[in-house]
C-alpha cells in the first residue's frame, strides 16, 4: 500500500522527519524557507497531512484549494493560524502542542519579569558600550520582585506555573484575572486571588499576559489599561502579539508613566514596532518562551505524533475540533 504523503512546512530536528519518514513520503523544508502563499498551497496538492510551525495560515480558501487534505498539525500551543471552524467545515482536523512548553515558557515568562524589573538589558548595553565610568547610588535603580504584587492576566497552565513561581518562590502576593474563575483548590495551590480586570492594573507591581490570541482579546491591553498602572510598575507578555496595544504601551514606556516593559511576542512579528525598539526600558526577545532543546523536541514529536496516530488509526492525540 502506497504511503500517503506529508509537507513539513518549516526546518525541524532530522530525527523528527525521520520518524515521519516511517510512515509518510515526506516533502520537507530543511532550507527554511518563507513560501509565500501560493507556492504553500502548491506543495500542498495531493498531500494528506502538513506540519505547521505556527506561521503558516490555514483558512476556509486554503482548504478549499487542497482537497486532499486531512489533518494540520501545529507545533505550537498557540493556533491562531488556523481557522477552526473553516478546517472543521471541510473535514480537516486541526492539532496543536499542548502542555510539553508550560514549564519552559513559565520560566521565560520569569526571565522577562526579572529582567524588565532590574533594568537587565539596559544595564547591560551601559557596560558593553563603555559608559560604566563609576559606582552611584541610584545607577540602574530598579523594581523590588520579592514579596511584591504579582497580576497575571490569563490563569491557564502556564499562567498557574508563572504564579507558583512568584507565590512559592519570591514571596509575592498574586492576583489574576481569567475569563473564569479557577477552583478553590487550584487557587489554593497557587496562592493566588481572583481580581477585576481593572483592579488587577491597579495592584500589580509586575503584570503578566499569558493570553491566547483571540479577535475578543486584540488590544486587551491599551492606554486605558496602562494608565491605570503603577508609574512602579512592569508588563510582560509571553501570550500572543495583539495582546497589547504597542502603539500605547512605547508611548507610556517613553513618557516614563511605567517602570519598563518585557515583550516575548509582537503583533507583526517578525517585524518589531520601531517605537519600541527605541525604547531602553523594554526588554525584546524574539519569541523564544520555548526555546530550550527539550522543549522543542517534544513539541516536534507531539506534531509527529498527531500526524502519524491521525494518518495511521484516525486517532490524534491533541486535537483541536471534533469531525
Amino acid at each position: 500500500m502506497a504511503k500517503k504523503s506529508i509537507l513539513v512546512a518549516r526546518a525541524v530536528f532530522p530525527e523528527v522527519l525521520e520518524r515521519l519518514g516511517l510512515h509518510f513520503e515526506v516533502e520537507s523544508n530543511q532550507a527554511d524557507v518563507i513560501w509565500p502563499r501560493d507556492e504553500f498551497i502548491r506543495r500542498l496538492q495531493g498531500k494528506a497531512g502538513v506540519f505547521t510551525t505556527g506561521g503558516e495560515r490555514i483558512d476556509a480558501a486554503l482548504v478549499a484549494a487542497c482537497p486532499d487534505l486531512k489533518i494540520c498539525a501545529n507545533m505550537a500551543v498557540g493556533y491562531n493560524n488556523f481557522d477552526v471552524p473553516a478546517m472543521t467545515a471541510a473535514g480537516v482536523l486541526a492539532t496543536n502542542a499542548p502542555d510539553v512548553l508550560t514549564e519552559t515558557t513559565a520560566d521565560m515568562g520569569f526571565t522577562l519579569l526579572m529582567a524588565t524589573a532590574r533594568r537587565v538589558s539596559e544595564s547591560e548595553a551601559y557596560l558593553r558600550t563603555g559608559q560604566w565610568s563609576k559606582w552611584c547610588y541610584d545607577m540602574f535603580c530598579g523594581a523590588d520582585i520579592h514579596g511584591s504584587t504579582l497580576g497575571i492576566l490569563g490563569m491557564g497552565r502556564i499562567g498557574r506555573a508563572v504564579a507558583k513561581r512568584g507565590a512559592h518562590g519570591f514571596g509575592m502576593k498574586v492576583v489574576y484575572h481569567n475569563r473564569s474563575r479557577l477552583t478553590p483548590d487550584l487557587e489554593a495551590e497557587v496562592n493566588a486571588k481572583y481580581v477585576s480586570k481593572q483592579e488587577l492594573f491597579k495592584q500589580a507591581d509586575h503584570i503578566v499576559l499569558v493570553l491566547p490570541y483571540t479577535a475578543e482579546n486584540h488590544h486587551t491591553v491599551g492606554a486605558a489599561e496602562i494608565a491605570l498602572m503603577k508609574p512602579t510598575a512592569t508588563i510582560v507578555n509571553i501570550g500572543r502579539g495583539g495582546l497589547i496595544d504597542e502603539d500605547a504601551l512605547a508611548a507610556a514606556l517613553a513618557a516614563g508613566k511605567i517602570l519598563g516593559a518585557g515583550l516575548d511576542v509582537f503583533e507583526g512579528e517578525p517585524k518589531v514596532n520601531p517605537a519600541l525598539t527605541a525604547l531602553k526600558n523594554v526588554v525584546l526577545t524574539p519569541h523564544i518562551g520555548s526555546a530550550t532543546v527539550p522543549t522543542r523536541q517534544a513539541m516536534a514529536n507531539l506534531a509527529a505524533d498527531n500526524l502519524i496516530g491521525y494518518l495511521t488509526q484516525c486517532q490524534a492525540k491533541t486535537p483541536l475540533n471534533s469531525l
